[in-house]
């Protein structure tokens, strides 16, 4: 066909072939998109290099994919899946590279701006993710297609250098930013523990991030404190009150005046934050979870003090919210220690998780309770009213307020004295004004088991499960709650400041200097399921992939014994102590 004149460009462009909902398979709407994603690795070759009409590998379809944008949407996690993705996604990169020396086909984006590595990211493909960024290159004439470059290896210590081009968050629209701020990527958790993303994170909160939390925790501890003693020396009476010149007001007023920023602030962070990450409904709750207790706390306050400025008293229910609130949010900084940030995680999904649930069915039985028992509950007897008028018509004291029993013929008064037998504070007793006795008791009785003895171990032992099964989830959770903390910290940086804190290294990967500079991070890691084969291995240039396999044995003794220091500390942060693991103590 293609010897005869066929378009080697032709698309497909059926609703059956484009993404959508329905029945279908995307292949990029391109012959040599639908060989590569079809494992058809003979057909790929043949149409990138043949004598008649050679494809133009940088074509895009409809929706600007190239064929390594459709690799990437055909790629489904599976292993079988991902073994030919990755293999077809080097062999044509390879095969592109040696034919068209000119075109750098991974820099190509598609019509929403991202290239092959940004697409991985953003659809959660972890497998080919991984490899793409981890891929390094034997061949000498593709080296520069490599992410990763072995600096020096000796038994089972590995030392490489990672590209960090389109994977740090110092660029804008970058692959980390894309899967931290990504509230809809899938194995987004999984995805920040591949390096070097792990150890950049790290390397950003040791270089920066720890020090501007800290001071930010610093100015919040005052700020509550501030808030806390205004809140608790408010006055009496009806606002506004009118300041004193005199030090205990306008230390008042000045006390005012900083918790009516503080939350103006925080009201213009939560909506900012909310714009950028623009999270769902369903991943609100764990990304945005802090962010809105938060934007809540302002919104009290502010409401307070409108309250306040109108003359209503009702401001007090508004302000000691707002100060319950901002109590709550110092849990926020838990974030900034290990063992408190994944205790609070835990927390943070048993509130939305288990707690949730049972108070759904609880208020369920409450209130359906509530109404049954309201409708045996009779109003007070004739007789007793007619007592009580010959009480007043004699002049005789009515007993106080605070004496007097509710009647409980409201469900408002019912529904507390059922929370009683909730908590186990109730009492059988609490009424006589009820009629069919029986039935009033058999509900009762009904209430009190499906609460307080299933309801309430139901929730103690779903909890202890919950504990069990998101142990090791609560730590990606609070290293990703971590990371969007650190890059929040970042983004409020000066560019000459950000510059000069910037991770990495800029190091000369070519054959001769300035034919390829790229700024590289520099990760050690151990692997002693290869340390026998590596043994008196080393390269200290990884511009040059020749390694020495040949030491003498008082060299390979020599150069054992330095790296040794080196083992144990890789070892140690690897596996930490049993006293530092992050619930094995707090369980």
């Amino acid at each position: 066909l293609v010897q005869k004149g066929a378009n080697v460009h032709a698309r497909a462009c059926g609703k059956f072939f484009q993404l959508n909902k329905g029945p279908g398979f995307y292949f990029g709407e391109l012959p040599l998109s639908l060989a590569a994603c079809t494992n058809q690795l003979d057909i790929v070759s043949f149409l990138m290099d043949n004598p008649h009409q050679k494809v133009n590998v940088m074509e895009k379809d409809s929706m600007g994919n190239t064929v390594l944008h459709a690799l990437v949407v055909v790629a489904d996690n599976t292993p079988e899946n991902t073994k030919f993705v990755t293999r077809m996604y080097d062999e044509i990169l390879i095969r592109a590279a040696k034919l068209h020396p000119e075109i750098k086909l991974e820099n190509s984006t598609n019509n929403k701006g991202l290239t092959p590595l940004k697409l991985a990211a953003r659809t959660g493909k972890i497998g080919l993710f991984q490899h793409m960024v981890n891929r390094e290159m034997e061949d000498r004439q593709c080296r520069h297609l490599s992410r990763r470059f072995t600096e020096w290896v000796y038994g089972p210590v590995h030392s490489s250098l990672f590209d960090l081009s389109s994977l740090d968050s110092f660029e804008k629209n970058s692959v980390m930013e894309i899967i931290v701020f990504g509230s809809s990527v899938p194995n987004r958790q999984e995805m920040l523990q591949v390096e070097p993303l792990n150890r950049l994170l790290q390397d950003k909160w040791e270089r920066f991030a720890s020090r501007m939390f800290f001071i930010n925790f610093f100015f919040y501890i005052m700020y509550l404190a501030i808030f806390t003693t205004v809140a608790y020396n408010r006055l009496d009476g009806t606002p506004p009150f009118p300041v004193h010149r005199t030090p205990q007001g306008c230390l008042r007023l000045t006390g005012q005046l900083i918790c009516l920023l503080g939350a103006i602030y925080l009201i213009c962070k939560g909506i900012v934050d909310f714009r950028r990450k623009r999270p769902t409904l369903e991943t609100l709750l764990v990304d945005g979870f802090c962010e809105i207790l938060f934007f809540l706390q302002a919104i009290f306050f502010l409401i307070s003090s409108v309250l306040y400025t109108s003359g209503n008293e009702e401001y007090v229910a508004l302000l000691v919210l707002s100060l319950a609130l901002a109590w709550i949010n110092l849990l926020y900084y838990s974030r900034g220690f290990k063992l408190l940030g994944i205790y609070s995680v835990m927390i943070q999904k048993m509130i939305l998780g288990d707690i949730l649930r049972f108070l759904f069915v609880y208020m369920v039985f409450l209130f359906g309770f509530s109404a049954a028992l309201v409708t045996l509950i009779e109003d007070v007897p004739a007789e007793r009213n007619a007592t009580e008028v010959n009480r007043t018509q004699t002049n005789a004291q009515p007993p106080p307020e605070d004496c007097q029993k509710p009647s409980f013929n409201n469900i408002i008064d019912t529904t507390q004295e059922l929370f009683k037998f909730t908590i186990g504070m109730g009492d059988l007793e609490f009424t006589e004004q009820y009629a069919f006795k029986k039935v009033f008791y058999f509900l009762l009785i009904s209430y009190i088991v499906l609460t307080y003895i299933l309801l309430f171990n139901m929730l103690i032992a779903l909890m202890g499960k919950t504990v069990d099964k998101i142990s090791n989830e609560s730590k990606c959770i609070w290293k990703l709650q971590r990371a969007i903390t650190i890059l929040d910290l970042e983004r409020n940086l000066p560019t000459w400041l950000k510059c000069r804190l910037r991770s990495g290294v800029v190091k000369e990967l070519g054959r001769s200097p300035g034919e390829d500079s790229r700024r590289c991070f520099r990760v050690e890691e151990v692997n002693w399921s290869r340390w026998n084969s590596n043994l008196g291995i080393i390269n200290e240039d990884p511009g040059n992939e020749e390694l020495h396999r040949h030491a003498s044995p008082q060299a390979r003794d020599q150069r054992w014994h330095r790296s040794l220091a080196l083992i144990r500390n890789l070892s140690t942060r690897r596996n930490p102590p049993p006293d530092e693991e992050e619930m094995a103590t707090l369980s």
